[in-house]
């Protein structure tokens, strides 16, 4: 068998995760899925739609209607003319937009770190993308309008806006939502909200409140609910911009008939199980602060992470990000490394994910003094995707 270093890129990165998914046990604490279980009705919806045959057929492509009007009623836009496409996960509704709204000699705004795919569609589509660095406490971790309004102009096609941040776990309030919405109409420019971390923040707001003629905002079903195995999410817009994105979708033919009917029976129940998952996530969150605070040159820079993630800054205690990431993985534990979300301040940090048993989570932490100790003498792996 080839070793990774003789592998295309795209066959060493699959390599390497089907190793992952292949190692029996593994806590899975780097990808900010959530590995709780899920209300007893989610797994009955899917039994019931593999039994009653109904995937033998294409949903309708843009999804249930009962779950496009779930979704917008779940973001609090029910009286809005906010309507949903259901699309197979988030990251292809964010494909499917950035393939309609960026052009290129346009600049694509967005924050460093964020969320690295779609720079990538947006650079494929011919746009420029303009990153602002928002890793520092002095503005709270977060993108301000005076960065945003001094970076803007005639030239700026999008604004994409990841809120909470992932990696960061940074939430904006809603002033300066609606500050962000008015700065991108003062330029004509459409404002991409990544709500894919908005059911774990204590208070989010739509930015399609105050900018609904030219706010995309996409939604996930991977983190809040767990199907990220399922692939599904959906774009929330004006029927217009719904329009647009619905012409050619990479998936004309409706997205799995099974995730979607998983999908409602959660959105359904949510009322009643998510306030536990929410609960559990906090505890786990408190447990890791607890946990570095004891490990001299270690910090949480964003506590309470407003996602189901926390950074963790490894640069003081003189290990190399990698090498921790490496180290967990020799005892069964996934984290990521910050290199997957900057290569700027990548160095610095290390990312958790914690919507997990609350056993993984107190593995993580007992576990921390010996692996920080590990990383010192490790070797780096070769390639961490």
């Amino acid at each position: 068998m080839a070793t990774d270093t003789a592998l295309r890129p795209f066959e060493a990165r699959n390599a390497y995760f089907d190793r992952l998914c292949s190692t029996p046990g593994l806590m899975w604490l780097g990808q900010n899925t959530n590995h709780f279980d899920p209300h007893p009705s989610v797994i009955q919806a899917a039994i019931a739609a593999l039994q009653d045959g109904s995937y033998h057929a294409y949903a309708p492509p843009a999804g249930f209607e009962e779950l496009r009007r779930l979704i917008v009623e779940d973001f609090g836009l029910a009286g809005t003319d906010a309507c949903a496409f259901v699309t197979d996960g988030a990251v292809e509704a964010l494909y499917n937009v950035c393939r309609n709204i960026c052009t290129p000699g346009t600049d694509f705004v967005t924050t460093n770190p964020s969320w690295a795919w779609p720079m990538q569609f947006a650079r494929q589509a011919g746009a420029t993308v303009v990153e602002l660095p928002i890793y520092d406490p002095a503005q709270g971790y977060k993108l301000s309008a005076e960065q945003l309004r001094a970076a803007v102009g005639p030239n700026t096609g999008v604004i994409y806006l990841v809120d909470p941040n992932n990696p960061l776990g940074t939430c904006h309030t809603a002033a300066e939502i609606e500050e962000i919405a008015a700065i991108a109409r003062s330029v004509g420019a459409w404002l991409i909200h990544d709500a894919t971390y908005a059911h774990f923040a204590d208070d989010f707001t739509p930015a399609y409140r105050f900018y609904p003629e030219k706010t995309i905002t996409t939604y996930s079903f991977s983190k809040w609910l767990g199907l990220a195995g399922m692939r599904l999410g959906a774009v929330i817009a004006s029927p217009a911009t719904i329009e647009m994105v619905a012409t050619a979708p990479p998936n004309n033919l409706g997205s799995n008939v099974v995730s979607q009917r998983a999908a409602i029976a959660g959105l359904k129940s949510k009322a009643e199980w998510f306030p536990t998952i929410k609960a559990r996530l906090r505890r786990n969150q408190a447990a890791v602060l607890a946990a570095v605070q004891k490990v001299p040159g270690l910090s949480i820079p964003v506590y309470p992470s407003q996602a189901n993630l926390v950074v963790i800054e490894t640069i003081d205690a003189g290990i190399k990000p990698e090498a921790l990431v490496a180290a967990y993985q020799e005892v069964g534990i996934m984290i990521r490394q910050g290199t997957y979300h900057t290569q700027r301040f990548g160095h610095r940090f290390v990312k958790v994910s914690l919507t997990v048993p609350e056993v993984w989570a107190d593995a993580f932490c007992e576990q921390l003094p010996a692996m920080v100790e590990r990383a010192r003498s490790i070797e780096l792996p070769a390639r961490l995707f």
